[in-house]
């Protein structure tokens, strides 16, 4: 049994709309299920995934590495339990498909889907008047090219629906429907020698979600969506033909405005900027509107460390850590994975240890990941 009390409740914790202390000042945004990491694998490695080695799940971290991508076709096939330990019916599914054409270009296409589960409503005294089932979901098509041997760039276009409507009697919820792209780049050096070990690096970044803003409530204010930011890095230690390791640094920010400080009683703005912008000069202003200054700004670029160990291209250990400001939501937490390769399939799982007072929707829970790579193989597990 649940009530629309609950559907707000579920909300407010994926908008990460998360008071911790220090007088938080979180950003908040609709769609923001477009952040969530879909795969096992990234999950298994703080959801690290701008500047890994491409598998069948990089359009949603950086769709640029579809062009090194060892295998002519990828399928991934996601799913991700959400709030478990309050519901059964709240998750994330999501499926890709890719096709490297050549041996520079490559395309793929996925589609996201979340579901917030059944909702009962009820009046006053407590009467079931019916149930919604609030969902969200994203429509990706991406296309890679490499610019040299090196260097690939992507772009995606994306169609997003937000569906939280309650067929209701005065009920002002609208259906949010829109389109947003991606812009990325991926960086993959050639294999070097050090010494004891050969090595190669790898960078990345990622746009995401550039796009208008939105109404979700019918003549209320405009939402933005989530546009981020997404650097990384990492180095691959080769340390003979069966055993590698993998480490990588990620960092993240919202290119989406700062709340300002309003006087309740005025109205007026005491600290910050105004935040009633378009999204082009959001993205612009997320830089340098912080109330608290330049500190602020420091802290809402959220960091996460991953480290994958790979066997004989068969078995992989992966451990990370992801970790965001306090103020900015609050999210902290460490992540086990493992992957199991298989002739021409992939199972990885992860588990995220949460360590931070904050509620996480992912403790104590498994996600799957199965992804198959077919054709002609190219290099690399």
């Amino acid at each position: 049994m649940k009530k629309i009390s609950f559907l707000i409740l579920l909300l407010s914790f994926v908008n990460q709309n998360i008071f911790a202390q220090d007088e938080p000042n979180p950003i908040t945004t609709a769609a923001p299920f477009l952040l969530i990491a879909p795969d096992a694998r990234a999950g298994g490695m703080g959801d690290i995934g701008g500047a890994t080695s491409p598998d069948a799940n990089s359009l949603h971290y950086n769709a640029a590495k579809y062009a090194f991508s060892p295998a002519q076709y990828n399928i991934g096939v996601n799913y991700t339990p959400w709030m478990r330990n309050l519901t059964n019916d709240v998750f994330v599914g999501n499926v890709s498909f890719s096709n490297r054409i050549n041996e520079r270009s490559a395309w793929a296409t996925s589609i996201t889907y979340f579901s917030l589960g059944t909702i009962e409503l009820t009046d006053d005294s407590g009467q079931i008047i019916g149930s919604e089932n609030p969902n969200e979901f994203a429509i990706d098509g991406a296309y890679a090219l490499k610019l040299s041997e090196t260097f690939s760039m992507g772009v995606v276009l994306r169609y997003i629906r937000s569906d939280y409507t309650l067929h209701i009697d005065n009920s002002d919820i609208q259906t949010v429907n829109t389109f947003a792209v991606d812009l990325n780049g991926y960086y993959q050096s050639e294999e070097m020698n050090y010494g004891e070990f050969n090595g190669k690096w790898h960078g990345g970044f990622n746009i995401s979600n550039v796009g208008p803003k939105v109404e979700l409530i019918e003549g209320g204010d405009e939402s933005f969506i989530p546009t981020n930011l997404k650097l990384g890095g990492g180095f691959d230690f080769i340390l003979d033909d069966v055993n590698v390791i993998t480490a990588n640094l990620e960092i993240n920010k919202l290119l989406v405005p700062t709340p300002p400080i309003i006087d309740n009683q005025t109205g007026e703005i005491i600290a910050g900027k105004d935040d009633n912008v378009g999204f082009a000069k959001g993205m612009i202003q997320s830089f340098y509107d912080a109330p608290d200054g330049f500190s602020e700004e420091l802290k809402e670029v959220a960091w996460a460390l991953g480290a994958e160990y790979v066997y004989n291209k068969t078995f992989a250990v992966r451990t990370g850590y992801f970790h965001e400001n306090d103020m900015k939501g609050g999210r902290q937490y460490f992540t086990l994975g493992a992957g199991f390769k298989f002739r021409s399939s992939t199972l990885d799982v992860s588990y995220l240890i949460n360590s931070s007072d904050v509620t996480n929707p992912l403790e104590s829970t498994l996600r799957f990941s199965l992804s198959f790579n077919l054709g002609e193989l190219y290099e690399y597990f």
